[in-house]
């Protein structure tokens, strides 16, 4: 695609561009923010203002036009959410600065038109990332941040090795002086690695710790040469100096070619290739496709349900008359309108929903009911998953969801990323990787894309696919750690993957065991369809183990603790069983998978019940009933305490767990404390 460069003339921007241009795209101009005239630099949470005196040279060395603008905005809203949730109100922040960045590209698109995407050099900055998609989204625009999570010091590495040359133009960080002004990042290496080992200084100067300035790399078509400087000392102190160098002459020099094969992060690591080969070794048993045959199931219980601040809400759908001839549009708008009926009676809005599942009667149905579905929500919409299952006809659409009530906008955070990159894939449409509410973690059905531009491996390739799928879900988790600062560790407590060839399933179960710790709950499904024509995709459900206990003089205190599980069976007659896996942190958050095979007695579930009811201090509160959709199904009856929550009964193809396989029904509940 054709691409603007958010440029600030430092070696994130400009290594950026490399990999822009290594993967196909085209650059056309470069746009800056700065400071107004007569203004060296200006505290901005968003920019880098400093060297600004030189992005004139770094954008005739790329031969492009240059579009700039003065910051005239202020940091008004310092949260980790810019915007609204709400899709109508989701503009920008009058007075931010951040709306400079949407006028500066608003100008760039008028005199480009047919420009698609903005390189953007962002590595950590979760604050600059939002603001920037912020704007994209406004503008129809995709951002490209191959940076974006990459191992610091693998990446100082990287750039040195390209032959990109930048110098220190700022210098504020501990162990840092203005003697350092002016080198090079090959000179600085040594010293940025020892002051990490030191002070944890973040060897790219991701914490502010220094700023440089680029004068020459690989898209260069002539290199910079600065002839005069000046050192301008902002502070001076023995523990951190603050100092810059301001340019006050630079001319462009030509410059040979450069030929350089940049270092392309290997789409899987170490752990996730052992993933992929143990699906290739796994010994493919062939079986029989099961007979699909849309039945109806239905489980007396309730729609909504509410458990402190949390609100589930089940089985909504659109219930068909003898003249059911809605569009598929105005099915999912109706669908949308029972839901906020449900929600409004608990004094919630759809921006309160943490996740939402969508199961739809075919792929071919999702473009439109999407179209639909962003209409609701804005910036950090909720988790989703979304496969194709064989609804009974007429319904085409199906969907249940979590929401909770928090106290103030921090309470929850949603990893909404939506830029392409090589970390894990952008999600360009109204759904967040994952969200993390009251120490839940809710993370996407994630499927084998490649990062870097969103596609499935080609030739399609199931153990390629199983196992992004599951780096896709461990680098989220990653992410969501680091925003936390590392104080929770997080623990699966259901995990499913939802497959589309039944044959399939021994290989995927093979390869998966071991990226999930031992006793996780965990189901297998195959249904008709999975997005993009994926092979599998994986969801989970975590807790970050951190719970909210009273101490001995009765005030509140956070503690760490690891899940408990287990797995229990209840044997019946005429070969039927129960087959009971769970999780739960000090007899709290519990997660419970439930299997069932053969007519269920009455007293198997009396004990299913009893068991439950003795593993957490809190009562059910949501449930998924996964069902064969087959003839000869038997019938199931749940005793009264497992009738009271909201239940979603979602039929499938096969049904296994790690214990088990053909099973005819599987029911996942979770306590909602």
């Amino acid at each position: 695609m054709k691409y603007v460069a958010l440029l600030s003339g430092g070696k994130d921007s400009c290594y950026n561009l490399m990999h822009c241009h290594r993967n196909g795209h085209v650059l056309v101009a470069a746009a800056s923010l700065g400071p107004g005239q007569g203004k060296d630099e200006i505290d901005s949470y968003m920019y880098q203002t400093v060297g600004q005196d030189a992005i004139e040279l770094v954008a005739q060395a790329l031969d492009v036009p240059l579009y700039r603008r003065v910051i005239t905005g202020i940091a008004v809203n310092m949260g980790s959410e810019y915007g609204s949730r709400t899709a109508s109100e989701n503009k920008g922040i009058k007075g931010d600065e951040t709306e400079d960045l949407f006028e500066l590209l608003s100008a760039v698109k008028s005199s480009h038109p047919d420009i698609e995407g903005v390189s953007v050099g962002a590595i950590l900055s979760t604050y600059q990332r939002v603001r920037v998609e912020h704007v994209c989204r406004r503008l129809s625009l995709t951002p490209l941040c191959y940076l974006w999570q990459r191992d610091q010091a693998e990446l100082l590495a990287e750039m040195i090795q390209s032959g990109l040359e930048a110098i220190l133009i700022k210098v504020a960080g501990i162990g840092l002086t203005k003697e350092h002004l002016g080198r090079t990042l090959a000179q600085m290496q040594p010293t940025l690695t020892k002051l990490n080992a030191l002070y944890e200084l973040h060897v790219c100067g991701e914490g502010g710790e220094y700023e440089t300035l680029t004068l020459d790399c690989s898209l260069f078509k002539r290199r910079i040469t600065l002839k005069e400087t000046e050192t301008v000392i902002h502070s001076d102190s023995d523990f951190a100096t603050v100092a810059y160098l301001r340019v006050l002459k630079g001319v462009l020099e030509e410059k040979q070619p450069q030929a350089v094969e940049l270092v392309i992060p290997p789409l899987l690591e170490n752990d996730f290739v052992a993933v992929q080969n143990l699906a290739k070794n796994a010994l493919l048993i062939s079986s029989p496709a099961p007979d699909i045959y849309p039945i109806p199931v239905s489980i007396p219980c309730s729609s909504a349900s509410s458990s402190s601040k949390w609100v589930a809400i089940a089985d909504i759908q659109v219930q068909p008359g003898l003249d059911f001839e809605l569009s598929i549009e105005d099915e999912a708008r109706e669908c949308f309108k029972i839901l906020l009926d449900h929600l409004e009676e608990h004094e919630l809005t759809y921006s309160h929903i943490s996740i939402i599942n969508l199961f739809i009667s075919s792929m071919d149905l999702f473009s439109p009911i999407n179209a639909v579905y962003s209409t609701f929500f804005g910036s950090n919409p909720p988790a989703r998953a979304c496969v194709a299952v064989d609804l009974v006809p007429p319904s085409r659409i199906k969907l249940d969801c979590l929401a909770y009530l928090e106290q103030k906008p921090e309470d929850r955070y949603a990893l909404h990323v939506q830029g392409l990159s090589y970390w894990a894939p952008a999600n360009i449409g109204p759904y967040s990787q994952a969200v993390m509410v009251n120490e839940q973690v809710f993370v996407s059905g994630q499927i084998g894309m490649q990062p870097c531009d969103l596609n499935l491996p080609s030739p399609q390739s199931l153990s390629m696919e199983t196992a992004l799928s599951c780096q896709h879900v461990s680098r989220v988790l990653d992410a969501l750690r680091g925003h936390s600062a590392g104080t929770w560790r997080g623990y699966t407590q259901l995990a499913v993957y939802w497959l589309q060839n039944h044959e399939h399933l021994p290989l995927v179960k093979h390869a998966c065991k071991t990226t999930e710790a031992a006793g996780t709950p965990t189901l297998y499904l195959v249904v008709a369809a999975l997005p993009k024509g994926a092979l599998v995709e994986k969801q989970v459900l975590v807790h970050t183990g951190k719970i909210l206990l009273e101490d001995e003089d009765g005030d509140l205190e956070t503690r760490l603790f690891t899940p408990v599980v287990g797995e229990e069976v209840i044997i019946g007659s005429n070969n039927s069983q129960i087959h009971l896996e769970y999780s739960h942190c000090n007899r709290s958050r519990l997660s419970a998978l439930v299997c069932f095979r053969g007519p269920i007695q009455e007293y198997m579930l009396l004990a299913l019940e009893q068991r439950l009811a003795e593993l957490s201090d809190e009562e059910i509160g949501y449930g998924r009933l996964f069902y064969r959709s087959a003839k000869n199904l038997p019938p199931i009856a749940l005793p009264p305490s497992l009738k009271r929550f909201p239940i979603t009964t979602i039929p499938c193809r096969s049904i296994s767990s790690n214990v088990g396989e053909n099973w005819d029904y599987a029911l996942c509940v979770l306590t909602l404390g």
